[in-house]
C-alpha cells in the first residue's frame, strides 16, 4: 500500500458546510463561511483584522502593496521559502536580497540581517519554516531602528506560537496558507493578518479591487468607487466552508499531528545519537504546529537513496525548496549577501518524511522502521 507524504483533511462537516453555503446563494468572497473564518482567526490569535485570500501568494501580494514597495526597493529575506515569498516584491519592482539560514531552524539568520540593510531597503520578508518561529524579538529590533515593514510568511504556521503569540501577528502583516498541503486547507486559499490599525482602512481596499466596498457595505459612505490599487483577492465561499469545520476542531487536529511528530522523534533519536541523521531544532520559547517532520542526511547522494529506497518500499518522502537564489530568477531580481555557508548545503541534506492528520502511529513505526533498514543495509 502506497502511503503518500500528504493526504488533505476530509470531514463530513465541510461536505454539510459545502451545502449550507452553495444554498445561501451567495458563493462570492466575504459570503457567511468567509466571514466565520476571518472571525475565528481574529479571536483565536488575538489579530487585528484577518482578510481571507484565494491563496498565500495573493496574500503575500498584499502585503507589498501594503508595504508600498516600489521599484529600486529592496527585500531582505532568506533564499530557503518558495518563490512566492520573493515574487509578490518582485512585482512591486523590488530587488531581493537574500541571507543565509540558521543550520538548526532553516530559518533566517537575524545576526545577519542588519549588514544587508543598505539606504534602498524597504523591509524583511521572514519564513517561519515548518511552523518553527524565527527569532522575532532580534528582527523586531532591528526593525524598528532602521523604520523596517516586517512580513511575516507564516504559510506553514497557523497555530504555532512565538512567546505565546501567533505566528503571523507579530510583524506588520502576516501570510497563512490554506492550500491543500497544509495543517488547515482550502483546497487553495490564505488570509492577510493585518497587524497595524492604520493599515486595515487600505487592506480592505486593496483586496476589493481597489475600491472602496467594504466602507459601503458598513454605511460609511454612500456609493463606493475606485479609490487605490488593487486586485480581486477574494475567495470563493464555498472554499471557506470547506476550512471551517477544521477550524471547528483546529486544536484536535493540532493535537493529532504532534503527536505523530513526537513519535517520529523519539522512534528516530537513537540515529540522530549515532550520528547517522539530525532531527529537528524548536528553539525555547516556539511553540510549533507539527507541519512537517524533516531528517537531515549526510549529503544530497544520501538523501536521493534513501528517497527512492522509501519509495520502493511504499513511502513517498520529498526533499523541499531549491534556494532561490541559485535558480534562474532568483538571479535576475535578487542577490545573494555575505557567505551561503548553510543554506544550500542544508538544503540539500532536508528530507521530509510523510505527515497529515490521523497518519497514524503505526504508519509512522513502519516509516521509521523502513528508515533504520536503510543505515542497517548502508552499512
Amino acid at each position: 500500500m502506497l502511503i503518500p507524504f500528504n493526504k488533505p483533511i476530509e470531514l463530513d462537516k465541510s461536505v454539510l458546510y459545502l451545502q449550507e453555503a452553495a444554498q445561501t446563494g451567495i458563493l462570492r468572497g466575504d459570503g457567511v463561511f468567509c466571514k466565520k473564518c476571518a472571525a475565528w482567526l481574529e479571536n483565536c490569535f488575538h489579530a487585528k483584522r484577518v482578510l481571507l485570500t484565494p491563496s498565500c501568494s495573493h496574500s503575500l501580494e498584499m502585503a507589498a502593496i501594503l508595504c508600498d514597495v516600489r521599484p529600486g526597493d529592496e527585500i531582505i529575506m532568506p533564499s530557503f521559502t518558495f518563490c512566492s515569498t520573493a515574487n509578490a516584491f518582485v512585482l512591486r519592482g523590488a530587488h531581493i536580497v537574500f541571507v543565509d539560514i540558521r543550520p538548526d531552524t532553516m530559518n533566517i539568520d537575524e545576526k545577519l540581517i542588519e549588514a544587508a540593510i543598505t539606504n534602498r531597503t524597504r523591509g524583511i520578508a521572514i519564513v517561519h519554516y515548518g511552523g518553527v518561529s524565527c527569532e522575532m524579538d532580534t528582527i523586531l529590533d532591528i526593525a524598528q531602528r532602521h523604520n523596517l515593514f516586517v512580513v511575516e510568511d507564516a504559510a506553514q504556521g497557523v497555530m504555532s506560537t512565538y512567546r505565546g503569540q501567533a505566528l503571523g501577528t507579530i510583524g506588520d502583516i502576516g501570510c497563512y496558507s490554506f492550500h491543500e498541503t497544509k495543517n488547515y486547507s482550502m483546497g487553495e486559499g490564505g488570509a492577510t493578518l493585518v497587524n497595524r490599525s492604520e493599515l486595515v482602512e487600505r487592506a480592505e481596499i486593496i483586496r476589493e479591487k481597489g475600491t472602496n466596498r467594504s466602507q459601503f457595505l458598513r454605511g460609511q459612505v454612500d456609493k463606493y468607487s475606485w479609490v487605490d490599487i488593487g486586485s480581486s483577492y477574494l475567495p470563493s465561499d464555498l472554499a471557506a466552508a470547506y476550512l471551517y469545520a477544521q477550524l471547528e476542531i483546529a486544536e484536535e487536529i493540532n493535537e493529532n499531528r504532534l503527536r505523530s511528530w513526537n513519535l517520529y522523534y523519539e522512534l528516530l533519536s537513537p540515529l540522530a545519537e549515532s550520528g547517522r541523521i539530525e532531527l529537528p531544532s524548536v528553539p525555547e520559547g516556539c511553540k510549533h504546529n507539527a507541519h512537517l517532520f524533516y531528517i537531515k542526511v549526510k549529503d544530497i547522494e544520501e538523501r536521493t537513496a534513501l528517497i527512492a529506497y522509501l519509495k520502493e518500499q511504499g513511502f513517498i518522502a520529498l526533499f523541499h525548496y531549491v534556494p532561490l537564489h541559485s535558480s534562474i530568477a532568483g538571479r535576475k531580481y535578487g542577490r545573494f549577501h555575505g557567505e551561503d555557508r548553510y543554506t544550500t548545503r542544508e538544503s540539500e541534506r532536508l528530507l521530509r518524511l510523510p505527515m497529515w492528520y490521523g497518519i497514524g502511529e503505526e504508519n509512522v513505526r513502519r516509516i521509521v522502521a523502513e528508515v533504520m533498514r536503510f543505515y542497517r543495509k548502508d552499512g
